[in-house]
């Protein structure tokens, strides 16, 4: 049997609950970066207007859309590739799953193409973005993600 003792005064104590704190703190904060969502706080359609505008796309003013959903639990068949598009742009919206959130909905006025039936997709839980799309809505549209085919802020060609 082996058994091992450690005296600790007050100081030592001290320091170790700090150490606890601080790794708890950065592992939340990690979390936050690591996990998608942005950093730019969405409360209202003016915030995700800026949210689009800060990954070089030109937004109509006004939302086309503004609509309370419930992400599904379930993300098989067509929701597959949602998920993947999700996944490929840091963003793990499975962890949402039964929750509400708010999806906002831009036209998008400046996508390479030209094309004006071109709109953006932000899905908002709380105040983070926890997902996104670009889509033709087209007959034989396309959905892509927000910063595939996204001009730069500054205007000028990648």
């Amino acid at each position: 049997m082996f058994v091992m003792t450690a005296k600790l005064n007050k100081k030592k104590l001290t320091a170790v609950l700090l150490t606890v704190i601080l790794l708890i703190v950065a592992i939340v904060v990690l979390l936050n970066v690591v996990g998608g969502s942005s950093s730019q706080k969405i409360r209202s359609s003016d915030d995700a207007a800026a949210y689009l505008r800060s990954l070089g796309w030109q937004v109509s003013p006004t939302p086309l859309e503004v609509q309370q959903i419930v992400i599904p639990r379930d993300f098989s068949g067509v929701y597959e590739s949602y998920i993947a598009l999700q996944h490929k742009q840091g963003f793990k919206l499975e962890e949402y799953g039964g929750m509400s959130a708010t999806r906002y909905t831009f036209r998008i006025l400046n996508y390479p193409s030209g094309e004006d039936c071109i709109v953006a997709d932000i899905i908002v839980y709380g105040s983070g973005v926890i997902a996104g799309d670009v889509q033709s809505t087209a007959i034989d549209g396309f959905m892509e993600g927000l910063r595939d085919n996204a001009p730069s802020p500054s205007g000028q060609p990648k």
